[in-house]
């Protein structure tokens, strides 16, 4: 996100010093519906096509069919490299969707440790609770960790620091 910008403007012939504030707008948060080609990137891993159609003006917040964004089908996926490009990119850290799962939470059911490191050192939410289910209902992804058996997860969600 830029926060201020300071740059030099013409204006009639003259020099001028001005302050710009700038910021992302993110119009309609995860309304937009995820195109085939996004997801088909997503799914391949595929950077360097995800870059070309967030130029072309994707919405990196798109939404699948199941209420996903593509920060939570790479971190379901394990693609470690793909979330970071994501967060870079600023996607949405704590959206959720079926079962109030976020891309923490599924990054944690699914076992991926460096993505869960990923997303926690981006400041994603430790604190969501999932919905619905019963095996999720009322959980946070410390307590899905703990289900699952997983100490090292347990470990980084309870101690490791955003950066």
């Amino acid at each position: 996100m830029r926060v201020e910008i300071l740059r030099r403007q013409r204006c009639h012939g003259r020099s001028h010093r001005s302050l710009q504030i700038g910021f992302r707008v993110r119009r309609n948060l995860g309304q937009a519906q995820m195109t085939q080609d996004w997801e088909d990137a997503v799914r391949r891993g595929s950077v360097d096509q995800l870059q070309r159609l967030l130029a072309g003006g994707a919405d990196i917040d798109a939404r699948d069919r199941h209420g996903q964004t593509a920060l939570m089908l790479a971190a379901m996926n394990g693609d470690t490299p793909m979330v970071g490009w994501l967060i870079e990119h600023d996607a949405e850290l704590d959206h959720t969707a079926k079962f109030g799962l976020s891309a923490l939470m599924l990054a944690v059911l699914h076992g991926h440790v460096e993505v869960a490191r990923s997303l926690i050192r981006a400041g994603a939410n430790r604190g969501l609770s999932g919905t619905g289910a019963p095996g999720f209902a009322g959980k946070t992804a410390l307590d899905l960790a703990l289900s699952r058996g997983d100490a090292e997860i347990a470990d980084i969600l309870r101690f490791q620091l955003p950066t």
